[in-house]
């Protein structure tokens, strides 16, 4: 039986267009998907949790000091403390931003999708950076290396065989609506999977499994034909 964790030590992922809108200028779009993945990133890994409500509330969905009070119930006060404390954090961190996706990293995420879906777990390791991680949320499970990875995609995964994958964008990352098989025919929504890179490989996969949150966020059904 998997440990699970309380939904404050992770952060769900964000459709791209519910901060990104597509009337807006290329680069513009560029930027704020830059800012969305160096947020979300960043918040994951050094700051604690109003910080982190408040550094994308107000960072990457743009809104005010007041309205980010409210939802978070806190003094306006209370949130510009927390915004200069996540600044200073970011700051000495000297976070980069992240680069827009190379042809071979776009061809990257085809070739997953084409692997996944046949569950051909050779081509799909072979993708994987040799200390690439895989963790699901909200299950402590997080595993490390080709070997780890393969033995659970065989193993305790292996319900994952012939799934449906849809592409979709999220946190400033590629990622994919994952739809397992089900028993009485069609499939059902299984997870979000985001997915992160160095220049020629993955080195990253997280599946988020809270799907009756993430899929209607993504505009996505919880089952499929």
């Amino acid at each position: 039986m998997l440990e699970t964790r309380e939904r404050e030590h992770w952060l769900e992922p964000i459709p791209d267009a519910c901060a990104i809108p597509y009337t807006a200028h290329p680069e513009d779009q560029l930027m704020l998907r830059q800012s969305i993945r160096l947020a979300f990133v960043a918040a994951l890994q050094h700051l604690p949790a109003k910080q982190r409500a408040a550094l994308i509330l107000t960072e990457v969905l743009g809104w005010s000091v007041a309205e980010c009070a409210s939802c978070l119930d806190v003094s306006e006060a209370a949130v510009n403390s927390a915004l200069q404390r996540a600044r200073a954090t970011l700051a000495a961190k000297d976070l980069a931003l992240p680069r827009p996706l190379t042809d071979l990293q776009r061809a990257l995420v085809d070739r997953y999708v084409t692997a996944f879906e046949r569950y051909d777990i050779d081509a799909l390791t072979a993708l994987l950076h040799q200390d690439a991680t895989l963790s699901m949320p909200p299950y402590t499970l997080w595993l490390m290396g080709h070997r780890h990875i393969a033995r659970w995609l065989t193993g305790p995964g292996a319900p994952c065989r012939a799934s449906k994958l849809v592409r979709v964008e999220a946190s400033g990352l590629p990622a994919i609506a994952q739809y397992r098989p089900s028993e009485g025919g069609g499939y059902h929504a299984w997870a979000i999977i985001t997915l992160e890179f160095d220049v020629d490989s993955i080195t990253s996969m997280t599946s988020y499994l809270d799907v009756e949150t993430s899929f209607p966020r993504f505009g996505l059904p919880l089952t499929s034909p």
